[in-house]
């Protein structure tokens, strides 16, 4: 009985490892996916003022 609940905290201590690699991993994705896309609405803007300010 012991071995049992022994096992049965071990893989819920790997699994909340596992899920808080998930979530860390899941965050930083979000994280770079802003800032891509505040880099692409930049490097839109640019692009559209250049072009207004050559007419």
């Amino acid at each position: 009985m012991a071995t049992s609940n022994y096992q049965k905290k071990s893989s819920s201590s790997t699994h909340n490892k596992r899920c808080a690699f998930t979530r860390k991993c899941a965050s930083l994705v979000k994280e770079q996916r802003a800032k891509f896309y505040i880099m692409r609405r930049c490097v839109t803007m640019l692009i559209c003022w250049r072009d207004y300010r050559d007419s």
